[in-house]
């Protein structure tokens, strides 16, 4: 059965860039009928917080995908432990007591200068034994074949074919001084002793993924498919990054802006990723049914945000479509507890399916449709335009009391009146359908203007026109 894995580093919040790897693993798997494991990479212990780990359940947990398996790296150093002895006793790894490089995981250096350690490699197994048990610290490295045409090879799911000549690829860490396995073993070991069959993860682990091979390899298990995802990077080209661009790259950004977790799994999935008949609005299963490799671009996916607007704008956009398009049922409760207790919950489904086709965050309703949820509203200066147009306040409230004396409240007579009265006055009836919609609502647009009335309610229309 097919099992991929995600693996995130609690050492932040939940970066979008790891979301969307997770929510590619997770659609992977669901459309293949396989198996995702979430597995907590926290084996460094300097790095990780508790902070960190509750964060990154927040925000997985907000997306509501789901995993099938749960496990902690940290759970599993006797593992690590025994898949390092593993490769040592089969001559593919070595203690390097070099002081120097002793906590180096990686000692190679950008210009490729330092590959291997001769005097440390060649070492005899007596002498290296010896030294290990007199307590000398060592930093255990694996010992990568230096013949001249031995090649590491993988075919990546996105890029294509991957070579690498092994000479120059460094004698890396498998081990640290402390005891303490390196990423680089405690992933393959864990992702050999998991069975995972494929790995997705970002493009920056591409050139790691020679290294996994060869400790793959080493282990004796099969080895995992792979591909790797393109980056997500900021508008200047930049990749981006918790440091630089700060809680904008934070999954919990998104969702404290009141959008909707499959809006926000929609948009995530466009950022590199496209269906065949590029549609952008998809639902969660057809997203699942369309999901696979041959979509994703190899080109770095830009992520649109400024100072002045923090949201991409086709984030904003997408979760208005989702707003608007799903099942008021789903809706209803994810709005109602940030607005005061309604008394007609016949009227309250009417205004919230009304207001919601011009919306584009949960937040709108609190915000921009208060007026309709509550009496405590201010009236936007473009709407108040409208209502101090000569006459309109005046007029209103002439409305409100032949409306109370109505003795039925419904869209058809509120026009049949509104129209009736502007005709007496001789004003044209489109100043007191803006007037009243401000006074009604707060708001220059909204709703059909007589379904403001509706959406309102009776004794609110009434009570708002009188004092209007």
């Amino acid at each position: 059965m097919l099992r991929v894995r995600f693996a995130p580093s609690p050492t932040g919040y939940l970066h979008i860039g790891s979301a969307r790897t997770f929510i590619f693993n997770w659609l992977y798997a669901r459309h293949n009928g396989g198996t995702v494991v979430l597995r907590l990479d926290d084996t460094d212990v300097e790095r990780n917080t508790q902070v960190s780990v509750d964060s990154i359940f927040d925000g997985l947990n907000w997306l509501d995908l789901g995993w099938d398996e749960f496990y902690r790296q940290s759970d599993r150093l006797a593992l690590h432990a025994a898949a390092a002895e593993t490769i040592r006793q089969k001559g593919l790894a070595y203690r390097d007591f070099t002081p120097a490089r002793a906590e180096d995981e990686v000692a190679s250096e950008p210009a490729g200068g330092w590959l291997f350690n001769p005097g440390m490699r060649e070492l005899s197994a007596e002498e290296s034994d010896r030294r290990a048990a007199a307590g000398e610290p060592f930093v255990l490295r694996f010992r990568v074949p230096r013949e001249e045409k031995h090649v590491v090879a993988f075919a990546d799911g996105v890029f294509g074919k991957q070579t690498k000549l092994a000479k120059d690829i460094e004698d890396f860490a498998l081990l640290r001084s402390n005891g303490m396995p390196t990423y680089h073993l405690a992933s393959c070991a864990d992702d050999v002793d998991l069975k995972i069959t494929q790995i997705i993860r970002g493009q920056d682990h591409l050139t790691n993924t020679f290294k996994h091979v060869l400790i793959f390899e080493a282990l004796g298990g099969d080895i995992p498919k792979f591909a790797h995802l393109p980056l997500l990077i900021a508008p200047d080209g930049a990749k981006l990054s918790k440091r630089k661009h700060g809680p904008v790259v934070s999954v919990t950004t998104y969702r404290d802006a009141g959008f909707l977790p499959h809006a926000y799994v929609n948009f995530l999935c466009l950022l590199g990723w496209s269906p065949k008949n590029d549609r952008e609005q998809m639902t969660r299963q057809e997203l699942v049914d369309a999901f696979g490799f041959e979509g994703i671009n190899r080109s770095n996916a830009v992520v649109n945000f400024s100072e002045e607007s923090p949201i991409d704008a086709k984030a904003l956009w997408l979760n208005g479509q989702h707003l608007r398009s799903m099942p008021l049922e789903e809706l209803l409760p994810l709005i109602r507890s940030s607005l005061p207790p309604q008394d007609d919950e016949e009227r309250f489904r009417l205004a919230v399916d009304a207001v919601r086709q011009r919306f584009t965050s949960l937040h709108d309703f609190a915000t921009r449709g208060k007026g309709y949820f509550s009496d405590d509203f201010e009236i936007d200066p473009v709407a108040l335009d409208k209502l101090n147009q000569p006459q309109a306040r005046e007029i209103l409230r002439e409305l409100g009391e032949r409306l109370e004396a109505q003795p039925e409240f419904s869209e058809a007579i509120c026009e049949a009146e509104l129209r009736k009265l502007a005709e007496e006055r001789g004003v044209k009836p489109g100043l007191l359908i803006n007037a009243s919609r401000a006074a009604l609502s707060g708001q220059a647009v909204g709703p059909s203007a007589f379904l403001v009335f509706a959406c309102v309610g009776r004794q609110r229309v009434i009570e708002r026109l009188k004092k209007v």
